[in-house]
C-alpha cells in the first residue's frame, strides 16, 4: 500500500505559477504510475496528467497541455505538477493518485481507477 500527501496549493493570480507536490510513503513508490486529478466546486473530478512509473511516459488533459508538467523523483518518493500560465478555470482541489503501470498503459488510471488517493490541495486562481 501507499499513502499520499499533497502540498503546494494556494491562491495565485491568473498568469501565475504553482508547483504541487505529492509525497508517498513506503519503499515501493517507484513501482507505481502516478496521476494528478482535480475537482472544481460542483463538478466531477477530472483527469489532469499521468506519468509512468519510470517517468518515461506522460499524458495530459487537453485543457492543461503546454501549461502543466508532471514529473517524478523516485529517490524522493515524490511526484510534482508544475502549473504555469494559470487560469481561473484551473481553480479546483487537486488530488494525486497511484496505480500500476498496467493501469497507466491501459488507460484506466487516467479514467480515475485507483485505490490510492491523497487528501487534496486547494488551488485558487484569481482573475
Amino acid at each position: 500500500q501507499v499513502q499520499l500527501v499533497e502540498s503546494g496549493g494556494g491562491l495565485v493570480q491568473a498568469g501565475g505559477s504553482l508547483r504541487l507536490s505529492c509525497a508517498a510513503s513506503g519503499p515501493t513508490f517507484s513501482t507505481y504510475a502516478m496521476g494528478w486529478f482535480r475537482q472544481a466546486a460542483g463538478k466531477e473530478r477530472e483527469f489532469v496528467a499521468t506519468i509512468s512509473r519510470t517517468g518515461t511516459r506522460r499524458d495530459y488533459a487537453d485543457s492543461v497541455m503546454g501549461r502543466f508538467t508532471i514529473s517524478r523523483d523516485n529517490t524522493k518518493n515524490t511526484v510534482y505538477l508544475q502549473m504555469n500560465s494559470l487560469k481561473p478555470s484551473d481553480t479546483a482541489v487537486y488530488y494525486c493518485a497511484a496505480g500500476s503501470d498496467a493501469q497507466y498503459y491501459n488507460g484506466s488510471l487516467r479514467r480515475g481507477s485507483s485505490d490510492y488517493w491523497g487528501q487534496g490541495t486547494q488551488v485558487t486562481v484569481s482573475s
